[in-house]
């Protein structure tokens, strides 16, 4: 069994129902799952687009990374992801990434772990070290925390707060 970190987003639909859907189909294939708290984020890169929601789980899983990312883009598609209709960077009713592959380094065409915009993100970061705080990148061996530390804010708000950007400050 390997740990894994997983990202998940939506800016389409209703973006809570749909994250708390994946959270549930992504348990026929990860035990022990954890999710952290929601977040609302503004959209980045594109931001022409409604805000995210943003959340990260944790847990152990017998699949292999490809066959992770298989599962997760099926996922995807049947909670209404269209692949071929949407915007790079853009809106979607549900993204899910692989952040973290126990403390593998993968770089193949379709797949890189860990996920290369995870430390400039601090959409993925907060809920992350909502779970644990001392995660470690495994190819600097630099704790995700001070990645995070290093980043302005982001727009990143609780949905169920009102702190802002403040879970590490």
């Amino acid at each position: 069994m390997e740990n894994v970190w997983l990202g998940l987003g939506s800016n389409l639909g209703d973006s809570i129902a749909l994250i708390g859907e994946a959270f549930t189909l992504l348990q026929r294939e990860i035990t022990g799952i954890l999710m952290s708290p929601l977040w609302r984020s503004r959209a980045r890169y594109f931001e022409d687009q409604p805000d995210f929601v943003n959340a990260v789980v944790q847990g152990w899983t017998e699949l292999e990374p490809q066959e992770l990312l298989k599962f997760v883009n099926e996922i995807e598609t049947a909670l209404g992801r269209d692949r071929s209709k949407v915007i790079a960077k853009g809106p979607r009713t549900l993204d899910i990434d692989i952040l973290l592959y126990g403390d593998r380094i993968i770089a193949e065409p379709n797949l890189v772990i860990p996920h290369p915009g995870m430390r400039e993100r601090k959409f993925v970061l907060l809920p992350l070290l909502n779970l644990d705080s001392g995660v470690v990148d495994p190819v600097s061996s630099v704790p995700f925390l001070q990645y995070y530390s290093m980043l302005p804010a982001q727009g990143i708000y609780p949905i169920a707060a009102a702190d802002y950007d403040a879970a590490y400050p």
